[in-house]
Order: C-alpha cells, then structure tokens, then sequence
C-alpha cells in the first residue's frame, strides 16, 4: 500500500497473527481485547447522518484488514454485504473520508448496474443542495478544507485538498475500457494512479464466475482489470445480496465478505418498518379502496399525534404495463364517483366478514366518522393530481425516466403531492422512498418463483424506515413498538395486499424467506394464542396471597411552576425550521445536525416592531392561539401581549428558516409559513408538557395477587424470515421460583431468564433466602408501572414498565430488584430509564405502609450484542454486587 499519511491514529493498531488473518470474513473479524473503536472525527464531522453501531463497525473491519502488512494483496478486494435500506450509501461516503484520510487516496470509481443508482448517488455525494446530500459542508481534515469534484477522467495532476469522484454505469466504463475515445478512461491511464473501486449492487458482477468462465468483455473481468492495474487499488464491493449457494461464487468471496448486517437482523434491529400481509380474495377496486383507508387512517393518526406533514404513500403494482394504466384509470374512475353512501355500505359489509386485525380497526374509525366530509377528504388526497403511472416510457426501470425520478425520490417532500404510484414490478434498485406504507398487488395471475422474488425485493426497499419528526424529534429507530393498544404502530408499518392463493403465498412465503424479511399475517386467524398461568403453587404461597410489590405515588406538578416557556422544553431564544426538508420540523438548532450548503435567515423576530404584522397574520391562522385557549395550558398567563412580548415567554423568540446557501430573499408568504411551523410546534410542547403528574420517591403497595395474573400473547403463526426475533412459549413449570408456568418471549428475553437461573444457582440464593420468585410483569395488562422522580431527567414524566422484578427474602428482611432486557439498537435512547433504575436507593425511598425491611434496587439494563455475547454490560455482576452490599447493611443493623 502507498505510504501512510502522517495524522493523528484514531484507530487502534492490530497486530493479526497469520491464523487470525486468514480466517473466514464471514464471522466479523473484531479482537475482544482491542474492540475500543472510535469514529475518527474527521468521518462523523463531515457526515449529514451519524454512523449507526453496525456502520461503525463495518468501518472498524475494513480499517483492521487496511493495517495489515499484506493488505495489497490479501484485503484489495473485500464485500461489506448489508440489507437493502441499511445505509450502505453513508458508508461508502465514510470509506472515501477514511480512505483519503489515513492513505490518501483522492480517486474513487463508482460503478452500479443501472443509471438510476448512478445518479441517485450523484445526488448524495456531489449534490449540495439536494436533501440526499449525505456529506456535511464546509469538508475539513486535518484542519484543511476539502473538495469533492465529480469527473469523467482523472486529472494528470490531481490538486492535494480535492476528492475526485467518477459514476458511472459498468455498462458504461466497460463499452469506455474497451473502445478508445478521446477523453474517455483507459487502462494506461488506471494504471498510473492509486484508485478505490466503489462497487454498487455487486451482486451484477459475478456472471463469468457464476458460469465459471472468464469471459473478458464481462463486468467482472472489467473490474478484475481495473483493480489490478495497480497494487495500490482497493475494490469494495456492496450488496444485499450475494449467491454464496454456488460453489464458484462461495470460493470467491469466502475470504472477501469484510462485514455481514443482513435483512433480519436489520429489521429485528428496529431500523426498518415492520412488515406485513394482508391476504384476501377481494378484487381489485376493493384492495384499492382498502389501501385508500388505511392510508388516510394513518394520515389522520400522524395529524393526531401532532406530527406534520406525514404524507404515506401508495403503490399500485401490476403485472403488465397495460393493465397499470388500466388500473390507473380505474382507479382515478372510482375515486371520482365515490359517494357517502358508497362509502358507507362497503365500510358495513367489510366491517361484519374482515378477519384483518388492522381493516378492523380502520373500518371501525370511519364508521365514526362523517361519511360525507371523508368522502371529500379522499377525493382531495386521490384525484389526478396526486397520482403518477410510471409505465408511459416503457422503461426496464421505473426511475430512468428524468421526471420520474424527480418524482419518485422526493415523495417524503410536502411540496410533492403524490400520494398514489401505478408501476410494474421493474424496480428497484436505485429508489430510495421512506414514506411508502402500502404495496397492492393487483391481478390474479399467480407469479412466478422469479417474480416473487422481485416482490419480496420490493417489499423490502418499501420498509426502509420514514424519521419522521414527534415529540421535536427524527428516530432511526422503531418507537411504538409496544404501543399495543393504540394505532401509533400504524406509522411504522408496511403493508402488502396480496391475494389469498396457497400456491402464490407459498412462492411468497419461500422469497420472503430466502431474503430473510421478516413478515407476518394481518389475518386474525393466522395467530397462535398462548397462555401464561400462574403457577397453583405459587398461589399457595404467604408471599402472593399477603405480600405487595412497590410503585412510586404521583404527585401533579403545580399551575405556578409553568411560569416561563422554557418549562414546556421550548427555547424561547431560538427556534429553527428547516425549509428544505420534511423530515426535520423545528427547534433544531444543532449546527451539526442541519443539511450542508445552506444558511439560516432570520423570518421573523418577536421582539421587533416591524414584524408584528406577519406574526399577527400566522397567529391568526391558529385558532390554537386565543388567549381562552391557552390559559387552558398556561394557568398562570395574565394576556396574550405578555405571551407574545414578554421575556418569559416569545418575546425574544427568533424564528430562523434553514433555506439553500444563496437561495433568494424570503417572501412574506415563505416567512409567515415558517413562523406557522414554529407555532404549531410550540402548540405540540404546550399540550404534550402541561398538567403532567411526576413520580414521588414515595412508594405505595399494590397486592402481589393483582399484578401477576394470567395473561395471553397473540404471536403470528406464519412468520417469514429465517432468524428472526421469534416470540415462543417456554415451559418453566419445573423452575419454582418463575411465578407462570410458561415464559413467553423472545430471545433476549429468555436469555435475561437463564442468566437470572445461572445467578440463583452459582449464589445459592435459595439456600440463603426463605422465598425466591421472578416475576414477569406483562407490558398489556398495564397494572405495574413506575415514575421518574430524578430532577435529572425531570422531562421523562411517561411511565416505565420493568420487565421483571426478582423478589427475594430473608426472614422479616426482603429485596425487590427491577430488571430490563433491552436490544442495543434501544439502549441509547432509553439511557434515562436505565439511569433511574440504577439509581433506585433504598436510603432515598419512603415506603408507605410497611417497615423499612423492604428494599426497593434497580440493575442496569440486560443487553446482548449482535454477534451473541451475553451480557455485554455486565448486569449479572451489578446485581450480584448490590445484593451483597445490601445484606452486609441488614447484618450491620
């Protein structure tokens, strides 16, 4: 490898033995002893997005395999093979960073299969002004800024500062290597210079060794020459898929796949939507109408969770182009003729003969609603002009059209109003939508194995994950997961209406699970009903008919303590409304959080005379804000001049719009818009942050006997994805210290379990204590819950249901340990809960009722990581720890 540039190492340095280094890449290459891996500043300060945890360590394996001595050699051509939707396109814009960064390399190839990956990825390496651009400006290392220049050759003498980028299609580079032109690359030319392959969908790239030959015009031959050219070249090759069932394609990557996050455990992990299926037998019009509902039922559930501009998208799929744009016409066609009265009969006939869990619910809504004013708000949201067919051209891919790609990858923008998509199943690759919710299959031809497993491809570039802004905040990650009860599930859901044919969903059920995506039936009947029973010996027991566990009291948090703006968790300084994006809102004044090549332009400020006027005018469109209304929510507001002018409350409110770096001068109407944006953010604080009840440290009993009761769990029957988080039944009637006799949860959960087995056992707790029990406290039935009482975190007034609670007891003397299992995907967010636990002191507690023998603790959260390590946190140890501190203090007493 060229010489290494003199910069501070942020990585580590690893010495591999040649056993380690030969090893298969299948298994992530990490060293334990050394795993203390950092993002160098120069890549997380130059990123829009912040590297996930499975990102990060993706860049940690290529840096371990780029030390080595023999990586010319060994390590220049390597396969990060990631889950469509996973972010492969930010790694490879922390590749370029780390590549130029630690070995200088300033010339980078990229190559795809298709001009709609080409130039989506010039939209987000080299477009500034794009809301794709996943770089972050100005770009520095070292302390010296840094060009990124898109080219067609790379010059003779590159300039030092300067990133050359070329994109191109192999089909492209191959025809330009093969056929002189002027300007155009040649081998002569690679040869001369020190090159990183960026190898897109590179699952395209092994048809000679597929057929096991060396054909030399093939793209993977073209590559092969490109690569080796010169010893300095790296090949990095990306993919969601990768056919190592054959044996030739097996023997050439075995030793090249630098890092595995397939799609299982990218959904499992929380980073997509969930998925699944609707099965019916209705015909077309009525999956259509289906789709309808259910997309504006979840419209309607973002706009009653205050979340803006939330615009789900459908996609209408066919088989042929002709009958798309039949289905096209038929569909505007219906929507144009919908009558209240329609509508209402085929919500009543629906609603009696449904067996989805989710068309239940939908009907249900509208029933309620007034039929009329729903029909006009479909009409509205489903007419000509929110609908596109992507079958005009006759393209082989339904981006290649320039207006259609423009469409297509900015549905997430309010500014775009499609809501409904009719294309043939030519997708794909390339089409980075988050906002699509529903995929209709219309027809009822049943597809081919191949053809299905286009579907199942296209089912999981629709459960990329929409950030869509709540609460102030984007989230990567699922967040209503366990919002059994509610609809806010909805938000974070895709849906595939298909038809109910067993020959068809067997195809289906096969490609679901060859891609590993995890799915389920919607269908009511397609879930097993398990039961957990409290055991009849645990009945029996003093401790369950007499004994009590602890939840802290509430108390309301007093009308003179909203004194100020600040109380609702709003800046009252500053707020900022980002004019370019729809998935970040207000309030984000973190600088390294905004889109590169854009500036801040103030649209209005409170304090001044001249804007009054415009503030009057978006005030005036609230209703939201009369004073009636608000003293509702701030008891201690005397007008609204004071709510407007006062210090304490907007006086000194700047409202900033995030707008394109020379973007023309602010119109009133784009001011007043951005000044609305703030307000209704400000309306969301107001409500979500008045009249909250926090936790008291004063804990209160409630009966053994009413907290654990018998409980079911519905778990789908036929979900697909081979290694997915699998939620089963455990028989535990021989463990006589688990309160139930079945345990039912999923692999995190049952780990927690046998480690807590392990800990009863190695401490000989039962010996020790007259009664041991783990009690599961279950989520649904919401009968156990705690609060936070920590000024810290003052905020967090939303209760928090522990997983477990381990009781054990000696004599008059009794511990009651909460215990959480929490994925690490969830444990940076939930970082106040397990702070809370942690910090649960007996000293600090009043427990009401009851002596002062009754010792309340809380552990930090039970993790394991991705690759299988138990306990990563070492929560076994924490428990064991403060247990005996615990029992030394009775002694002492």
């Amino acid at each position: 490898m060229a010489k290494k540039k003199v910069v501070e190492r942020v990585f580590p340095l690893v010495k591999m033995s040649r056993e380690k280094r030969n090893k298969n890449l299948f298994e992530n290459p990490k060293d334990d002893e050394v795993y203390n891996f950092t993002v160098p500043d120069y890549v997380s300060d130059n990123l829009k997005h912040q590297l996930r945890n499975y990102q990060a360590e993706a860049l940690f394996n290529l840096n371990w395999t780029q030390l080595d001595d023999q990586a010319d050699t060994l390590y220049n051509q390597l396969l990060f093979n990631m889950a469509t939707g996973s972010g492969k396109t930010d790694l490879m814009a922390a590749i370029m960073l780390y590549m130029y960064g630690e070995f200088d390399y300033q010339e980078f190839l990229f190559v795809a299969n298709s001009n709609a990956v080409v130039s989506k990825t010039k939209e987000n390496f080299l477009n500034e002004s794009s809301i794709k651009y996943l770089l972050q400006g100005p770009i520095t290392i070292a302390g010296q800024r840094i060009l990124i220049k898109g080219v067609d050759r790379f010059p003779l003498h590159p300039e030092k500062g300067t990133i050359y980028l070329r994109l191109a299609t192999i089909q492209t580079l191959a025809n330009e290597l093969g056929s002189y032109r002027e300007n155009g690359l040649t081998y002569e030319d690679l040869a001369k210079r020190k090159l990183v392959i960026l190898a897109d969908e590179a699952h395209h790239y092994n048809v000679s060794t597929k057929k096991e030959r060396a054909d030399e015009a093939s793209w993977e031959s073209v590559l092969d020459k490109v690569r080796e050219a010169n010893t300095d070249n790296r090949q990095f090759e990306f993919t969601a898929t990768i056919d190592v069932d054959k044996a030739a394609v097996y023997e050439k990557y075995k030793n090249k796949i630098i890092y595995k996050y397939e799609l299982n455990r990218f959904m499992s992990d929380g980073y997509s939507k969930r998925v699944r299926r609707l099965e019916s037998n209705q015909n077309d019009q009525e999956k259509m109408m289906n789709a309808v509902l259910l997309s504006q039922f979840r419209k309607r559930i973002a706009k009653k969770n205050g979340i803006e501009d939330f615009k789900p998208v459908i996609l209408f799929k066919s088989n042929k182009i002709k009958d798309s744009l039949q289905a096209r016409d038929t569909f505007l066609e219906m929507m144009k003729n919908l009558t209240a009265t329609d509508l209402e009969n085929f919500i009543q006939e629906r609603m009696i003969e449904t067996k989805s869990e989710t068309l239940s619910k939908t009907y249900e809504y509208w029933n309620g609603q007034d039929y009329a004013q729903t029909v006009a708000e479909l009409k509205r949201d489903f007419q000509a002009l929110t609908t596109i067919n992507v079958n005009d051209k006759g393209k082989s891919n339904i981006l290649d059209d320039a207006a259609d790609f423009q469409n297509l990858n900015t549905l997430e923008n309010p500014n775009n109003p499609l809501r409904t998509i009719f294309a043939v199943a030519k997708l794909t690759e390339g089409w980075d939508v988050l906002n699509l919710y529903d995929i209709v299959r219309l027809g009822e031809k049943v597809s081919s194995v191949n053809e299905t497993n286009q579907e199942a491809q296209l089912i999981g570039r629709g459960a990329r994950y929409y950030p869509f802004v709540y609460h102030g905040k984007s989230s990567y990650t699922r967040r209503f997961d366990n919002d059994h009860e509610g609809t806010r599930w909805l938000l974070e859901t895709l849906f595939y209406h298909t038809i109910n044919n067993p020959v068809y969903l067997e195809r289906l059920h096969k490609s679901l699970n060859t891609m590993n995506l995890l799915s389920e039936s919607d269908d009511l009947g397609d879930y097993d009903i398990y039961t957990a029973t409290v055991k009849p010996e645990f009945k029996r027991t003093a401790f369950y008919r007499n004994g009590n566990l602890y939840q802290n009291k509430l108390k309301p948090v007093p009308d003179e303590n909203y004194n100020s703006i600040g109380k609702y968790d709003i800046n009252g300084s500053e707020i900022t409304i980002d004019m370019n994006s729809s998935t970040r809102e207000a309030n984000l004044n973190d600088e390294a959080s905004k889109p590169v090549a854009t500036e801040e332009r103030t649209a209005a400020f409170f304090a001044l005379e001249s804007d009054q006027r415009l503030i009057k005018k978006a005030i005036a469109r609230e209703s939201f804000f009369r004073f009636a209304t608000l003293k509702q929510y701030i008891p201690t507001l005397e007008s609204m001049d004071q709510f407007l002018h006062d210090s304490n409350w907007l006086g000194n409110l700047r409202v900033k719009a995030v707008v394109a770096y020379n973007a023309p001068t602010l119109t009133i109407e784009q001011r007043c818009n951005a000044v609305q944006r703030a307000l209704a953010w400000i309306k969301k604080q107001l409500i979500k942050n008045y009249k909250k009840q926090r936790g008291t440290s004063e804990f209160s009993p409630i009966p053994v006997h009413d907290v654990i009761v018998d409980y079911q769990k519905q778990v789908a029957k036929n979900p697909t994805g081979n290694h997915g988080t699998l939620i089963e039944p455990h028989d535990m009637t021989s463990e006589k210290w688990y309160a139930y006799d079945y345990a039912i949860n999923d692999r995190l959960e049952q780990s927690l379990i046998g480690m807590i087995k392990s800990f009863i056992n190695d401490t000989n707790l039962k010996e020790r204590y007259d009664k041991v029990y783990l009690l599961r406290i279950e989520e649904r039935l919401g009968k156990f819950k705690l609060y936070n009482y920590r000024r810290e975190a003052e905020l967090h007034y939303e209760a928090y249901m522990p997983d477990f609670i381990l009781c054990v007891g000696e004599g008059t003397v009794s511990y009651q340990i909460f215990i959480e299992p929490k994925g690490i995907q969830l444990v940076e967010q939930d970082k106040w809960k397990e702070e809370f636990l942690e910090n649960l002191d007996p000293d600090k507690i009043t427990i009401l009722g009851e002596d002062q023998n009754v010792k309340l603790l809380g552990v930090k959260f039970y993790t394991n990581d991705r690759d299988g390590h138990r306990d990563i946190y070492h929560t076994e140890k924490e428990l064991r720890e403060k247990l005996n501190v615990q029992e030394k203090g009775v002694i002492l007493k």
